[in-house]
């Protein structure tokens, strides 16, 4: 089965790693990760693309399995010399050796390489089957509006700790972007679209604003599914349940189904929203109750198998 996957970061990479348990070699090469690039931002004079890294170091072995993030066993020797001379504050950790994940990337992408060509490399330098593309090449960084006034979504997450009340996003430059190389054909040539559990305002609402894309998958005869990163009536990781409640959106599954609408044709609710089946499946959309937590690597590789049943369907 052709898989193509939205995805952002750490919720995601749960999901996708799953998927990986439970594909053979020659089903994965099968799948296609789009990934959210909206978080991206320039510090230090590199270009840091910490969504699409999570995805590689996850399926790679190497993320560092207590945040989700970075790489396992990190050192900050570098940083710790930063942030030793005056004026550098310490607020976004990059540990040494992703460090050089972004120089390489910083270099290559100077030396004339679209995002999605270093992407590509990075990889095959790790050996993974599957195809991970930015949503797109150009660098179309996610804006928090706030009373405080604007924010990068780093400043606003990590910086600032997702305190300040948000007003509104602004999608940067999303207007004169294109989609990555490869990612529509993705979608129109997808047996399946999977939306993970992300936050659909500021992981998958990025990728869908990028001119193309949400017409790509009204287009699709694929069969569209989402994950709901809502249980219980808040989100398991990140400020997705604050940022819905400052905006005046319902923080429920249901709401994100909402959110969602006509570009889906199933919705799989954690259990503990069982009650919220019959609102979702009002909206026309086919509902499907499971365990969508992943706390274990188990967790992760069930809900996969999960996925790919109710696709195989």
């Amino acid at each position: 089965m052709k898989i193509t996957a939205l995805a952002g970061g750490v919720g995601a990479s749960k999901l996708l790693y799953g998927l990986q348990q439970q594909l053979t070699v020659n089903e994965a090469e099968e799948l296609t990760i789009i990934v959210n690039t909206g978080d991206d931002i320039e510090m230090f004079g590199l270009y840091i693309a910490p969504d699409l890294d999570i995805v590689t170091y996850t399926l790679a072995g190497i993320v560092n399995p207590a945040t989700g993030w970075g790489i396992s066993g990190e050192t900050f020797a570098c940083l710790e010399r930063l942030i030793g001379y005056e004026g550098v504050e310490r607020w976004f950790n990059l540990g040494d050796r992703d460090l050089a994940t972004h120089i390489f990337r910083t270099s290559r992408m100077r030396g004339g390489e679209s995002l999605s060509m270093v992407s590509d490399r990075l990889r095959r330098h790790f050996g993974l089957p599957m195809r991970i593309l930015p949503m797109t090449d150009l660098h179309t960084p996610t804006t928090i509006l706030t009373k405080e006034g604007p924010l990068h979504f780093q400043e606003y997450l990590i910086r600032r700790r997702a305190e300040p009340r948000v007003e509104g996003i602004r999608f940067e430059r999303i207007e004169e972007a294109r989609p990555a190389p490869g990612t529509v054909e993705a979608i129109l040539e997808a047996e399946a679209v999977v939306i993970c559990p992300s936050n659909p305002l500021i992981s998958i609402g990025p990728i869908l604003a990028v001119p193309g894309i949400r017409e790509a998958l009204l287009a699709t005869k694929a069969t569209v599914l989402a994950i709901s990163p809502v249980v219980g009536g808040a989100s398991l990781k990140g400020p997705t349940d604050r940022m819905l409640r400052d905006l005046g959106r319902e923080v429920s599954a249901s709401g994100v189904a909402r959110f969602y609408g006509d570009l889906l044709d199933r919705y799989l609710l954690d259990e503990q929203d069982h009650s919220e089946e019959a609102s979702v499946a009002a909206l026309g959309i086919e509902t499907r109750v499971a365990k969508t937590v992943m706390q274990t690597e188990a967790d992760k590789s069930a809900l996969a198998g999960t996925v790919l049943e109710w696709l195989a369907e």
